[in-house]
């Protein structure tokens, strides 16, 4: 296989079995901005948990200082007075009537929001909306009867951090952009909110790998022992 010009400088400069400062990181991911699109930034966190063990299925939220630089489209499944206060709290769509639309397929939403009264009807699309990410939870603050506030953490730049099966939690901390100092931010906020959430049943490694990539760029692992 042919190795493009571009894979080339980053085989060049990226040393896979070392573990970068953030910023150096970053620096070096910036560096291989070879797209005219603004890449998003994300980072991949290795966990040493199980997920099968209730007090391990690590969920939780946070609001990053910078925000992801991501415009989210906000889905607020409530009624009565309720809508009113969404529609101008800014959510994107707002009313059980999309409901329906949930049901046939349609998915052009990033976070849903809804009142507790509707979470029976919403639970029924739990094939549907769980594997998308979409359905609502008290967890994350989806579930809710402080619509306004839950929106607008959410476009602010509140996002959520779940482990997936395997022990991993993927999270936009920015878009390539941002200044170098609001995605160091980003990460360290990321990083101190998934230590403060380690389980008292974990035993051994908690926190084992974290590594920074773009849409389009390599991998970079970061030493978070020094973060």
């Amino acid at each position: 296989m042919k190795i493009t010009k571009n894979r080339k400088k980053i085989n060049s400069e990226v040393d896979q079995t070392k573990n970068y400062s953030i910023i150096d990181a970053i620096k070096m991911l910036k560096s291989f901005k070879f797209t005219k699109f603004d890449e998003s930034i994300d980072l991949a966190i290795n966990l040493g948990v199980d997920p099968r063990h209730a007090d391990q299925n690590i969920r939780l939220t946070t609001s990053l200082p910078h925000g992801t630089g991501k415009e989210v489209k906000v889905l607020v499944v409530t009624q009565g007075p309720k809508e009113q206060e969404a529609k101008d709290a800014g959510a994107d769509y707002v009313g059980k009537e999309f409901l329906d639309k949930l049901k046939s397929g349609w998915d052009d939403v990033d976070k849903i929001i809804a009142t507790p009264d509707m979470m029976p009807e919403l639970g029924k699309l739990g094939k549907v909306l769980g594997p998308k990410g979409l359905m609502p939870n008290p967890k994350s603050g989806t579930v809710t009867t402080d619509i306004s506030s839950s929106v607008k953490e959410i476009k602010a730049g509140k996002i959520e951090l779940r482990v997936e099966k395997n022990g991993i939690v993927h999270a936009q901390c920015g878009k390539s952009s941002f200044d170098e100092s609001a995605l160091e931010e980003n990460v360290k906020t990321i990083y101190e909110t998934i230590m403060k959430a380690k389980p008292a049943s974990v035993k051994g490694t908690y926190f084992k790998k974290m590594t920074i990539s773009s849409s389009m760029g390599p991998g970079i692992k970061i030493d978070h022992g020094n973060i």
